[in-house]
């Protein structure tokens, strides 16, 4: 299956719940305060507070799960929590967008940074049209890009352009969220628990991390400006 049109995106006609335009505002605002004051039953008001705030600085560029989740478990939270409580994010913001898109697109601050994320995801698709092909696989496999831009409102672009339905496009960000989330709190929770017992080996493990962090972005902007050239 090809990607829609750009100028299409907007008119996105899914059926979704019959809900009024305010029940669509407030739904995914309501759905993701729930797991803020649930988290009251399971930890410490001061830990419960914390994460209240990583949950918040996830929508504040550029911090991303790769930063929050090591730092969210470094200061108390359960690694376990804190990969659900990301993902569960991707998943309620997705709603948003299922539910809210044309308004989104009207927002001064949203409005601007959708339209980027816009074509910027049909770059990305067109380079690799298997995504489209792939339907769920593919969108969830873009989630689980550690990149700035595969969350729940990207994922849900790209999943519009692929053809998606509004069920799969909330399937596929589930499963992606979900295996990153996990990915990223596993490795937190086993380079912290290395650096309490062997700092010097958890250390050149930190170290070699980032050393394919950085090779790998070298590696990407040469294949780029190859690319344009």
């Amino acid at each position: 299956m090809g990607l829609r049109n750009l100028d299409l995106v907007a008119l996105w006609n899914h059926p979704v719940p019959p809900l009024s335009p305010r029940a669509r505002l407030v739904l995914p605002v309501f759905l993701g305060s729930a797991l803020f004051f649930l988290s009251f039953l399971i930890l410490p008001a001061s830990l419960a507070m914390i994460l209240g705030g990583l949950m918040v600085a996830y929508y504040i560029p550029p911090s991303g799960k790769e930063s929050l989740i090591p730092l969210g478990i470094v200061l108390g939270i359960p690694w376990w929590l804190m990969a659900f409580a990301l993902a569960y994010l991707d998943v309620v913001t997705s709603l948003f967008m299922i539910l809210n898109l044309d308004r989104a697109q009207r927002l001064p601050y949203l409005g601007p940074w959708i339209s980027r994320s816009l074509a910027s995801g049909h770059e990305f698709m067109e380079q690799r049209p298997w995504l489209a092909r792939w339907r769920v696989p593919g969108v969830a496999f873009f989630v689980m890009l550690p990149l700035q831009g595969t969350g729940g409102v990207g994922a849900t672009i790209v999943g519009i352009m692929a053809g998606l339905s509004p069920a799969e496009i909330l399937l596929a960000v589930g499963i992606g969220a979900t295996v990153e989330c996990l990915f990223f709190a596993l490795g937190s929770e086993l380079i912290i628990r290395l650096l309490e017992t062997h700092t010097t080996l958890g250390i050149a493990v930190i170290a070699a991390i980032v050393l394919v962090v950085i090779l790998y972005f070298l590696v990407s902007r040469y294949w780029k400006r190859g690319a344009v050239v």
